[in-house]
């Protein structure tokens, strides 16, 4: 099943503590690109992140938003530097002796000066939390690839019924080609028989040009191929691979075939069938942009 290129997911985990919400979404790209935005906390975890991401999507570029929320209390630890306080007191009590101060160092003194006391939040490895937010990740990951398998499907009706339509006039034009060198055979006939009115018409000469018109216009090689074109672009959205970049290339093979018949033939229906192709396959090639 073909699938758009732009969607948008959301997944929530929660472990460790911790609350990962991961906001996912997607917009056409000729190739996969992923661009994250995470907590500095966590950019370690960012490549295993995107991996996780590509191993879903193939084409597209995916913009997704990480958050972290502390779910439970984190309690810090109090350490005191036992050695530091001692230099700082027998340092004081050298100053104050040498000076003739008569007082004494207090505790109080010491508890206020830097690194006596210090206060250090818990130790954590982000690679811990990876499980968590790769649930999160896969989450959301879920939700943004059933939205652009629904919008695929959409797509795919669409395309299908525009490829009947060009099926259809292509038909029309089969029809027509044969019609086209009858009627060019009559037009030669009248026009020599009125100009020569009064001699032989030589019908071999006719029939001469009629055969090099036939030949010069003959658009049968270029209307097989247009079908074989139109058969594969139908079963390429039948299959489960990405198909857009496939569906690309046939479409300029198709645009290539029609040019080709617009250049050799001169007649007005067969002409007005190009353009009305021409702009369904203008309208598939909008489409097959949004096709992963």
């Amino acid at each position: 099943m073909p699938k758009s290129m732009t969607g948008f997911g959301r997944g929530e985990a929660i472990g460790h503590g911790k609350k990962f919400t991961v906001e996912l979404k997607s917009v056409n790209h000729r190739f996969a690109e992923v661009v994250l935005r995470m907590p500095k906390q966590i950019f370690s975890l960012e490549e295993k992140s995107r991996r996780t991401i590509l191993e879903r999507v193939t084409r597209g570029r995916v913009d997704g938003y990480v958050s972290v929320e502390q779910f439970s209390e984190r309690i810090p630890t109090v350490k005191v530097d036992k050695a530091l306080a001692s230099s700082y007191y027998k340092a004081m009590g050298e100053l104050l002796e040498g000076l003739e101060i008569a007082e004494s160092v207090k505790a109080d003194h010491i508890f206020h000066l830097p690194g006596v006391i210090s206060v250090e939040e818990p130790a954590e490895d982000a690679m811990e939390w990876w499980p968590v937010l790769q649930e999160a990740i896969r989450a959301a990951v879920d939700g943004l690839m059933d939205m652009r398998e629904s919008e695929g499907r959409r797509l795919k009706d669409d395309l299908l019924v525009r490829l009947g339509k060009i099926m259809k006039m292509t038909s029309e034009v089969e029809s027509r080609s044969p019609l086209v060198v009858e009627e060019y055979r009559e037009r030669l006939t009248q026009r020599l028989s009125d100009w020569l009115a009064e001699s032989t018409l030589d019908i071999n000469r006719v029939m001469a040009e009629v055969v090099l018109f036939s030949e010069k216009s003959s658009i049968s090689e270029e209307i097989v191929r247009l079908y074989s074109h139109l058969v594969q672009a139908s079963e390429s959205l039948g299959g489960s691979e990405p198909v857009g970049r496939k569906l690309d290339f046939i479409l300029q093979e198709m645009n290539r075939e029609i040019n080709t018949i617009a250049s050799k033939s001169s007649d007005i229906q067969i002409s007005g069938y190009v353009v009305e192709i021409k702009s369904e396959l203008e309208k598939i090639r909008e489409q097959i942009q949004n096709l992963e």
